[in-house]
């Protein structure tokens, strides 16, 4: 499982959403053999496969986004996920996948902290409905490899609901192998079509209805070329670009304003405004990636990326992880991600905005940070193990866990665990 950086609640929808759909559009290319004058067409899925993953995630902090940069970032998050693959014919699978994310947030419940259960305080969670919610989503992909396969497409169609956010998704992807499958290209895109419903702090609701709901769509594309380098080494290469339109602001992240008074009822300060921000953004990313096997027992995997937008923020990861084969069954893998990035145009913390600006954000996902991460994976592959229940074998299980933390006192940790059965 590769690691990833902890979010905070805005980003866990995208995040997750993300991870479904690399798990669901994997199809690995399986060469031609041709035993004789006879040609035999191996299946791309010899079998149906089924995973079985959850996992736990939980962060704090002191700045949260909901109380204007200040406050409880406290989260707790709990994720299952079941994924199931079928070959429809030697040449075509079916995946489908079903997630459900169940949180709780003491920042989000302080969209409404007057709940009459104790003071006030950025610092304390109320009790309030805003504070817990579930997260639904589903995805389909239809992958078919050609004959010799060497060509690779695959369609995508995903769906997500939660409280004031659904989203539909549709995407695809085109793989060419070439140089005896030595290297291989691919090209993809996807559209997330999204509504909110927009939700103000309590202070500045003119009543209590939610508002009509509005529009955030992204478009992405993207290309990825790999090259096998040598018995030991395979390098690949990525380009990605997004373009977001609609309501890019959370609109129930409060902003304060430097030269306005602070107004308080018990210990909470009252908003002077919402978040806002421009409704379009671009995004950029540059990858790179080189794996080299350094023996049967030891492989090392390297990562790079930089990433710019045009809200000013630039970003730089790198990632090391050192797979250590432990017998025939069992595999470690350390991990260590780096992450530095540069402040957006239109960030400042508490009391940091004026009135007179026109856009303004205290949130500190889009602040200057570093970042590090520390992953441990334990996995367990058994491919040709002939034990079974009900049809179905053991294939693989593995378990991981993680360990993120900002320099600005943001933490999370994450344990997941995953489980593969194949039907025999």
């Amino acid at each position: 499982m590769v690691a990833i950086n902890f979010p905070s609640r805005g980003w866990l929808k995208p995040v997750f959403l993300g991870f479904a759909l690399v798990l669901c559009t994997c199809v690995r290319a399986q060469e031609v053999t041709t035993p004789g004058a006879t040609t035999y067409k191996k299946r791309v899925l010899e079998s149906a496969e089924l995973q079985i993953l959850t996992s736990y995630y939980q962060q704090d902090g002191n700045n949260a986004a909901v109380t204007g940069g200040r406050g409880t970032e406290y989260l707790t998050d709990v994720h299952p996920t079941v994924i199931m693959a079928v070959p429809l014919n030697d040449d075509d699978v079916l995946t489908a996948s079903f997630g459900v994310s169940a949180y709780t947030s003491a920042s989000s419940s302080n969209v409404d902290p007057f709940d009459g259960r104790g003071e006030a305080s950025p610092f304390q969670a109320s009790s309030g409905a805003s504070g817990s919610d579930v997260w639904i989503n589903g995805t389909v992909t239809y992958a078919h490899s050609s004959d010799d396969r060497n060509n690779v497409v695959t369609a995508t169609l995903s769906g997500s609901n939660e409280y004031d956010y659904k989203s539909f998704g549709v995407g695809g992807s085109y793989t060419r192998l070439m140089n005896e499958q030595n290297t291989e290209l691919t090209v993809h895109g996807s559209a997330y079509l999204d509504n909110w419903k927009r939700i103000y702090p309590i202070e500045l609701r003119t009543n209590e209805e939610l508002l009509d709901e509005t529009a955030r769509n992204s478009y992405n594309a993207g290309i990825n070329f790999s090259q096998l380098l040598s018995r030991r080494a395979q390098g690949s290469l990525s380009f990605d670009f997004v373009q977001q339109q609609g309501l890019l602001s959370t609109p129930f992240q409060r902003v304060y304003f430097g030269d306005v008074a602070d107004r308080y009822v018990q210990d909470f300060p009252l908003a002077d405004d919402v978040e806002r921000l421009p409704g379009t953004r671009t995004k950029l990313a540059f990858g790179g990636r080189l794996h080299y096997y350094l023996s049967e027992r030891f492989v090392v995997r390297t990562f790079y990326r930089y990433y710019t937008d045009d809200w000013g923020i630039g970003s730089h990861t790198a990632n090391l992880e050192v797979p250590i084969k432990m017998g025939q069954y069992f595999s470690l893998r350390p991990g260590y991600r780096f992450y530095h990035q540069t402040a957006a145009d239109y960030f400042a913390g508490f009391n940091g905005h004026l009135s007179t600006e026109t856009y303004y954000t205290s949130d500190f996902d889009l602040s200057a940070f570093t970042a590090s991460q520390y992953s441990l994976g334990l996995s367990y592959l058994d491919i040709l193990g002939d034990r079974s229940v009900l049809g179905w074998g053991l294939k693989s299980v593995d378990l991981n866990t993680s360990f993120y933390r900002r320099d600005n006192g943001f933490r999370a940790g994450q344990v997941a665990i995953g489980m593969k059965v194949v039907h025999r």
